[in-house]
């Protein structure tokens, strides 16, 4: 079991290393005023749903934008997903006990 499990990290182990090794050339990304940023990152996090069943039937929308601001974008990418969008839960758990009657 052990080896099975050894094996299995190497496998996904090592793709994630390869690209984490990754990296984009400056000079091939020109960043004007309108390239995107926090706000726009925001925006695209919380529309995330709709871009992605969209961009399923048409080429031309994306659901991430390119070039993009860089980490003020991703912040506000996942602020959009994760507390505006499909990860905000805006649903109530109920927990059930059970009663015993002797």
């Amino acid at each position: 079991m052990m080896r099975i499990l050894r094996l299995r990290n190497a496998l996904l182990g090592l793709p994630m290393l390869l690209a984490a090794c990754a990296h984009q050339v400056s000079s091939a990304v020109q960043h004007t005023a309108d390239t995107p940023g926090f706000l726009l990152g925001v925006w695209h996090g919380f529309i995330f749903p709709a871009a992605w069943v969209l961009s399923l039937l048409m080429p031309d929308v994306a659901v991430y934008a390119v070039p993009n601001q860089g980490g003020w974008y991703d912040f506000g990418f996942f602020i959009g997903i994760v507390f505006l969008g499909v990860g905000a839960n805006r649903t109530r758990t109920v927990y059930v006990t059970r009663v015993v009657r002797r």
